[in-house]
């Protein structure tokens, strides 16, 4: 039989990213793929964008963050696991979903990669135009 916790499970995505958060009541550790959060993230800026709705909401300290990332480069694996973050904090408190709906933590990024075209160089450019 399984055993009953009190974690809570959520996926975030962007761009080729994916990240499955899971957030339980503890003391604000946060474990990236087993690995120590600063030890994956070691720039201070990433670090505090993916932490801000744990910050906006007031619970930095209360919950304790473990999360798989998997596709993408760092920058998309952040955005990943910041929105996998919000999603589980409203499934914990759904008071926690005005504040960050307001700050657009619960809506997806959905910006990817735009594909390359045929005749192309790339997505957007084109070959220089000859008129002679």
């Amino acid at each position: 039989m399984a055993k009953s916790t009190q974690e809570t499970w959520a996926t975030g995505r962007r761009k080729e990213a994916a990240a499955s958060v899971r957030i339980k009541p503890g003391t604000g550790k946060v474990t990236v793929n087993d690995r120590a959060f600063e030890n994956y993230f070691p720039n201070d800026a990433v670090r505090g964008y993916i932490q801000q709705p744990l910050t906006i909401t007031g619970a930095t300290a209360a919950f304790d963050v473990a999360a798989s990332l998997k596709g993408g480069g760092s920058m998309g694996q952040a955005g990943a696991m910041r929105h996998g973050i919000a999603r589980a904090l409203v499934a914990v408190n759904a008071e926690y979903r005005k504040v960050l709906k307001e700050s657009g933590m619960l809506t997806r990024d959905s910006r990817v990669k735009e594909r390359k075209k045929y005749g192309q160089p790339g997505a957007r450019k084109r070959f220089q135009f000859s008129k002679r």
